[in-house]
């Protein structure tokens, strides 16, 4: 057997090893000389790969190979059943930027009821949505004001501060939102737009502050 074909069955058996560190290895191995055989291998991991930093590096794996033949394969990933499969091919599609992917990135991954999903769905969006949507972007990703824990409203107002000053008119919309929750990540997320550097638990804190005072104003 050729040394290639021996090293492609070592590397895909390495994918499937029960110690984390040798599935690094392997992914590591994959992506430093990229094989389209190993595409659908990778993908498969990524949907079961219990650890992060094993699932960043089969990312990173999928990133080294041609887009033509990932972006096709992920884009049917999206639809899985499996959250983590939907979660990480959203993520590695928004690593890849090619925006082909963007009709697949819909409202109901934008809201997807898991919060990895939508988070990785919100990170894929601000990279691939073509110019001149970014409003319409950012009427979708407002629904999901207030949603979650602080790491996931987070996610959310780091996404929406990178459509840029596109956002102010939805956020001073949710300012008004009956849901106080809503209205306090919408002022904090202002904030943070305004002051990248205030932090968000300061934002979030000061915009808890101004819902509870009943005012939207700047100065609370």
């Amino acid at each position: 057997m050729p040394k290639q074909d021996t090293d492609t069955i070592r590397a895909l058996q390495g994918l499937e090893d029960s110690r984390s560190s040798a599935r690094l290895r392997a992914a590591l191995a994959v992506g430093t000389t990229p094989d389209p055989r190993f595409i659908d291998k990778l993908i498969e991991r990524c949907a079961i790969e219990p650890e992060f930093y094993v699932r960043e590096m089969l990312t990173w794996a999928l990133t080294r190979h041609s887009a033509s033949i990932t972006v096709p394969e992920l884009l049917d990933e999206v639809r899985s059943e499996r959250a983590q499969a939907r979660s990480q091919a959203l993520h590695t599609l928004s690593k890849i930027g090619d925006r082909q992917a963007w009709p697949a990135i819909t409202r109901a991954l934008l809201s997807d009821a898991d919060d990895e999903v939508a988070r990785s769905a919100w990170r894929a969006a601000v990279v691939l949505v073509p110019e001149g949507e970014e409003p319409e972007l950012a009427a979708v990703l407002s629904t999901q004001l207030g949603r979650g824990e602080r790491e996931t409203q987070l996610s959310l107002s780091r996404a929406l501060i990178a459509l840029g000053e596109v956002i102010v008119p939805t956020l001073r919309a949710a300012m008004t939102d009956l849901d106080p929750r809503v209205r306090a990540h919408a002022i904090a997320t202002e904030r943070l737009l305004r002051d990248p550097d205030a932090g968000f638990e300061f934002a979030i804190e000061e915009a808890k502050r101004v819902v509870a005072l009943g005012t939207t104003s700047q100065e609370g």
